[in-house]
């Protein structure tokens, strides 16, 4: 039997590559779809993003994390968690339905009616495998969930490239996201089927039961989607289309660069603290684990799109796209420390404690959104900077709350993340100086990944980083056997 260690390295290494396969494949065919599309395609598409994301939220109730949660789930929790996520869903797109007026009136798009319509059956379509992915979870199945993952970007990529070179534009968006949720569901059937499959049992006493833990997941969601597309609904209010667009692009980029690394420890980290929780130094070291580990890929990986945002933008999608270069580079910044995120939510979430979740997401959305509407007179770039700097103050509440759940100490996290943090920076700015006489695009963005990547490589070497030694041996024995 697999000890704890093994299982979470075996996940963390299946982790990186579904994150890392997921975002080369969102990579190449965001550049496609970047260019056969328009920035107004990116904005209309874009603005719906968080009355899916809210729905969503809602569908499943914070179920997922109180099935996951659960020492030993039977299939009538699973069966509990599927038949409320579905009734739960039906009601809520058929209320989505006729909100459709209002949500165009709002963002003053007539396309956006029957656009948002269709974009919402994305949402219902995701209840029916909601159960499922709890499944995939708890079993810490995740090569499983990266073959998933895989096949249904190659697919619905596929799909919406070719639905936009026949001059779909933004529909081609709206069906590229149906179809993946689709093909993701039945993959998830596909290797759940051994372990449980549906019945037609009603009961929600499962439901009942998990309610006080799972309601506080459930506010903490919203606040969390909210937290995370504020800028796009007040932009798609009091800007242009296109300038959401531009936007949203850059977002984009920032957000698979760092769910690269936070997908990866996403999918152990809820079961390891959970089984951890309660022992005091193993908790711990599994914590400051994941830590290192987030801020060894993070920091680098971050910084160095902020690095060459500029080049990538006109080298990858084109002239068209230039206004988003500079809001990508501020949002790398503090996409860099979002991973960190992940790993300080869930420890409260494996410790039981989702009311000090809830209440801290709550404290974060209403100081933040605060801050965005008071700067809203200065302009999109204003606000962006202050989201950014927000987003990385606001852990200083986060490391309190660590402090408080599993006893960790201030200067233990800065110890695990600080050498990493200065060391992407300091390759960054070398990066810079060393390549700034470059005038050739193409050069300049090839030259700069391979610089920085060989600086921070021989960085970790020269001082013998634990890191990285261990990223190397795993990788050695995997590729032996």
């Amino acid at each position: 039997m697999a000890t704890l260690k093994e299982k979470t390295a075996k996940g963390l290494l299946w982790g990186a590559l579904n994150s890392g396969a997921t975002q080369g494949l969102n990579l190449l065919f965001g550049i496609v779809l970047a260019r056969l599309l328009s920035p107004h395609d990116y904005g209309i598409v874009g603005v719906l993003a968080i009355f899916s994301c809210i729905a969503g939220n809602l569908q499943n109730c914070g179920f997922v994390n109180g099935l996951i949660n659960l020492k030993e789930p039977t299939a009538r929790d699973f069966d509990a968690v599927f038949w409320f996520n579905v009734a739960i869903s039906a009601l809520i797109y058929v209320v989505l339905f006729f909100a459709a007026p209002l949500i165009a009136w709002f963002f003053h798009e007539p396309e956006l009616l029957w656009l948002s319509r269709f974009v919402f059956l994305s949402f219902f379509v995701s209840s029916m495998g909601i159960a499922h992915s709890s499944l995939l979870t708890k079993r810490l199945m995740v090569r499983e969930k990266t073959i998933t993952g895989f096949i249904a970007l190659v697919l619905s990529g596929a799909a919406g490239v070719w639905m936009a070179f026949r001059g779909m534009g933004y529909w081609a968006l709206a069906w590229q996201s149906l179809l993946y949720i689709s093909i993701v569901n039945l993959c998830r059937y596909y290797f759940t089927w051994h372990l449980w499959r549906p019945s037609l049992s009603f009961d929600f006493g499962p439901i009942r039961q998990m309610f006080p833990f799972s309601v506080k997941i459930l506010i903490t969601s919203i606040v969390n989607t909210i937290n995370t597309n504020v800028l796009t609904l007040l932009f798609g209010n009091l800007f242009p289309m296109r300038a959401v667009g531009n936007y949203t692009q850059a977002m984009k980029w920032n957000t698979m660069a760092h769910s690269t690394i936070s997908g990866t420890m996403e999918q152990v980290a809820q079961p390891v603290l959970a089984e951890t929780s309660g022992d005091g130094p193993g908790e711990r070291r599994a914590f400051r684990k994941m830590m290192r580990f987030g801020a060894f890929l993070s920091f680098p990986a971050l910084f160095g799109m902020a690095l060459v945002a500029h080049e990538f933008i006109l080298v990858a999608l084109g002239p068209k796209w230039a206004e988003s270069a500079q809001l990508m580079q501020i949002l790398c910044i503090s996409g860099a420390f979002m991973p960190f995120y992940i790993l300080y939510q869930n420890l409260a979430i494996a410790a039981g404690r989702s009311d000090i979740y809830m209440w801290c997401n709550l404290a974060q959305i209403a100081v933040q959104i605060g801050i965005i509407v008071a700067l809203h007179g200065l302009g999109m770039r204003a606000m962006v900077i202050a989201y950014a700097l927000f987003i990385v103050l606001w852990l200083g509440v986060w490391q309190r709350v660590a402090r408080r759940l599993a006893g960790l100490r201030l200067r233990e996290t800065l110890a695990d993340v600080m050498p990493f943090m200065l060391a992407a920076a300091a390759v960054m700015v070398f990066t810079w100086l060393l390549t700034s006489w470059i005038e050739n695009l193409y050069w300049l963005l090839a030259v700069r990944i391979m610089v920085a990547a060989g600086l921070y490589f021989l960085m970790m070497k020269l001082f013998r980083v634990e890191m990285l030694d261990e990223c190397l041996n795993f990788i050695r024995k995997k590729l032996k056997r």
